[in-house]
This record gives structure tokens, sequence and C-alpha cells, in this order.
């Protein structure tokens, strides 16, 4: 299998090559390079492994939640590609790649759990919970983006670990939810080698979608849209 992954949802920005189970990555942390950084990313990990774009399997990116207009860069690339090589498209949630990077940075063992917090900004937090499996982040309920004094743990795992730049914001969290983390890294950020990861699992599932499908998730514009009247 040959599967290009892309990731623009945080102020990191990477394309990696899945072919075979391998996997080369390209990525580096630039708020404001993008669209100067992805294009380049991606013909260099295609030309390490000497491959065209034509011979690609699938795409997959990271869908969000995460920077609207990182999302939309990631977005814009992905369908461009696949309308132009007809090819399927993965998404993957930016939350669940950071669980599997976290999953992998501190060794979890089966059972153990993930809290994944984003800086959503307006004073909230993307936040996901996830339960390791067999060595992947299982989602516990849904993601959602909420203030920080109103996260909630979901599950009934007995070691926790924080994950993600919005844990900056832990001052500001239920003193039982941060006391139950083993620990946190604040550090971690999306990277396309975990949405290829991620994407290969669903694609070999069949949960792909078409270009036209590959859409990022904007969980604010939706909460906001179901609270409209008359739109509920």
């Amino acid at each position: 299998m040959k599967l290009l992954a892309l990731d623009t949802s945080s102020e990191g920005c990477s394309a990696a090559l899945l072919v075979d189970g391998e996997i080369s990555e390209r990525f580096e942390l630039a708020p404001r390079g993008h669209t100067r950084l992805l294009m380049p990313m991606v013909r260099e990990v295609l030309a390490e492994r000497g491959l065209a774009p034509s011979e690609l399997d699938a795409l997959a990116f990271a869908c969000g939640p995460g920077s609207f207009t990182g999302l939309r860069i990631a977005t814009g690339v992905v369908q461009g590609l696949a309308w132009g090589l007809d090819i399927p498209v993965v998404p993957v949630s930016s939350l669940a790649s950071v669980a599997l990077g976290t999953i992998d940075a501190f060794d979890l063992a089966e059972g153990d759990a993930v809290a994944v917090a984003f800086d959503a900004r307006m004073g909230e937090v993307y936040w996901g919970c996830f339960q390791c499996r067999k060595g992947l982040p299982a989602p516990l309920g849904e993601e959602r983006v909420c203030p920080p004094m109103t996260v909630a743990l979901t599950g009934d795992s007995e070691r926790w670990f924080g994950a993600g730049q919005g844990w900056k914001f832990r001052n500001d969290m239920p003193g039982d939810i941060t006391d139950r983390m083993s620990a946190v890294d604040e550090s971690l950020v999306p990277r396309a080698v975990w949405v290829a990861r991620l994407a290969e699992i669903s694609f070999k599932r069949g949960e792909t979608v078409s270009a036209e499908q590959a859409q990022p998730v904007y969980i604010r514009d939706e909460i906001t849209w179901k609270k409209l009247p008359g739109r509920g």
C-alpha cells in the first residue's frame, strides 16, 4: 500500500509517505509557513522513495479540529490531488493523531487513557478522550469544544495521560481532572506520521471518502449551528 498523509491542523506542518508499512516524514513547526512548506514536503517524501503521485493508492489528512486556516490548506491540497489522481481520501481526527503519539511517547499499556486538549481560542479547548487498545487510540465519547473548566473524562480507565497544547490551561481545568493525570505533554501537536498510521487502518476497513467529501471538521461551527434558532 502507498499512502500520502498531510497535516497542517496546528502550528506544525508535515507530510508522510507510507509504503508497505514503512513511513518517511517531513515535519516542521512553522505557524505561518504551511502554504510555503507543504508541497515541497510532499515532493521530497515522494522523491525519497522514487514514487510518482500516480502510484499512490490513497491520500489522508488531519481533518480537524484545529486551526481553521490550517485545515483549509490541507483540505485544498488533498482535494486537488484526489481529484487529479482519482484516488480515495481518509480523513483522520487531529485529536486521535495526538493520542496515538501519546501512546508512543509514554509507552502506554492496554487500557490506559489519553485526554487530548488543543487551544481552540476564545477561551475554549478542543477536547477528546481515547483509550489505548492494542496500541491504538479508541475514542471514548465524542470530541467537543468547551471552556477548560468544563472538561470531563469518559470511560473507566485507571491511568490517564494528558497531551496537546491545550493543557497550558490546566490551571483552569477541574482539579479532579488534572490530579488524575500520570503525566502531561503540552508539546505534542498533530503529525502526518501518526495520521498515516491511523489512515492505513481506516483504509483497510474501507473507511474512505471521495475528493468532494474530504472536508475539514469544524467542531465549533457545528455546535454553533445547532444552537441557532430553528436550526437545531
